[in-house]
């Protein structure tokens, strides 16, 4: 289309141009004047005052009449230049025709995802310096308290395991940020077996059962025996991220059930707590990395485990995504039963 619009303005230039030069030389020719100054036969002197005369007047119609469709260039470049200078909320608009609705869109949508990654960018540096400030802070308050003595054993001893703790939490977010490194540098997925994904199901259940014992929850495993073709440190991952998040979420005295449903091709996993609904605005962000839900920062994490979850179901082909009512919400994995090569 651009092409086309291109040639027409090409077009229309050489036009005007030759009506132009026509209409004058027709004009000098009427009057006498190209009579009294040729005063040789050949017709060199017309070609070339033709010439001359058409690249004059080409060039100051092509000047005025490219003002109109290099307006929208202009407008295009000028919001280019906004966005580079940080200016996230410039929008533009060129015109009614197709070709310019087509590339405000595109241009207003780029603006827009630039708009979202700031935004981001703003939300990691926030949450992860806060997640990485406050055991640093914490551990050394009672470090200083533990340094003064003149504390009981009892007292001492609860210090130094807040202490233990929070550097377990400094330990967690170190490996999680490497952990979420790896993968998104992964391209190539490796190290593929075929292995018993309801026995890891289960396995990753028993990991987390000091916390979920420790707010009497009922862990529901409803599937039979599935296998699965799929790199099986990795899908690990999944279910320990999959079934945290659930539990740190569910109410206590609540069950967490997970289910596994089958078909010729791909198997989907479905875990589900009964706690709090999650917001549409939140559904849309909750899997982007270092963003949580609970901006207050009271409960544990760092926002990074949904995203490795994501990630680790692209590299295996498959999809993940959240449902969420006033009853319960599920996260959903569907994955390819064998990993086929391209």
């Amino acid at each position: 289309m651009l092409t086309i619009i291109f040639s027409a303005i090409v077009f229309i230039i050489m036009v005007i141009t030759m009506a132009i030069v026509s209409l004058l030389i027709y004009l000098l020719a009427h009057t006498g004047i190209i009579q009294t100054h040729i005063q040789s036969p050949s017709i060199l002197y017309p070609i070339l005052l033709f010439a001359l005369i058409s690249i004059v007047i080409g060039t100051f119609v092509a000047a005025i009449l490219s003002a109109f469709p290099l307006k929208p260039v202009n407008i295009l470049i000028e919001g280019m230049d906004r966005l580079a200078h940080g200016n996230y909320d410039a929008r533009i608009h060129l015109g009614r025709s197709q070709v310019g609705k087509d590339l405000s869109k595109s241009f207003n949508n780029l603006a827009e995802e630039l708009s979202n990654t700031e935004m981001l960018r703003s939300d990691f540096v926030n949450n992860f310096s806060h997640e990485f400030k406050t055991p640093i802070v914490s551990i050394r308050g009672f470090a200083k308290l533990v340094q003064k003595g003149n504390l009981s054993k009892e007292k001492q001893d609860e210090y130094l395991k807040i202490i233990v703790n929070e550097g377990s939490r400094l330990a967690d977010l170190a490996t999680n940020a490497l952990d979420l490194k790896k993968v998104e540098n992964q391209t190539i997925l490796t190290d593929v077996t075929e292995f018993n994904l309801s026995e890891q199901l289960r396995n990753s259940m028993v990991l987390l059962e000091e916390k979920w014992a420790k707010k009497d929850l009922t862990m529901m495993p409803e599937f039979d025996e599935h296998m699965i073709e799929a790199n099986e440190e990795l899908l690990k991952q999944i279910w320990i991220n999959l079934f945290d998040n659930s539990i740190k979420f569910a109410p206590e005295q609540t069950p967490v059930k997970s289910t596994i449903k089958a078909n010729d091709d791909y198997l989907t996993v479905e875990i589900t707590n009964y706690g709090t609904k999650i917001s549409e605005e939140d559904q849309e962000r909750i899997f982007n990395k270092y963003w949580q839900a609970d901006t207050s920062h009271a409960s544990e994490g760092f926002g990074i485990g949904l995203s490795i979850a994501q990630r680790v179901v692209e590299l295996h082909k498959g999809n993940i995504n959240v449902e969420s009512n006033d009853e319960w919400t599920k996260f959903i994995v569907v994955l390819p039963k064998e990993q086929k090569n391209g």
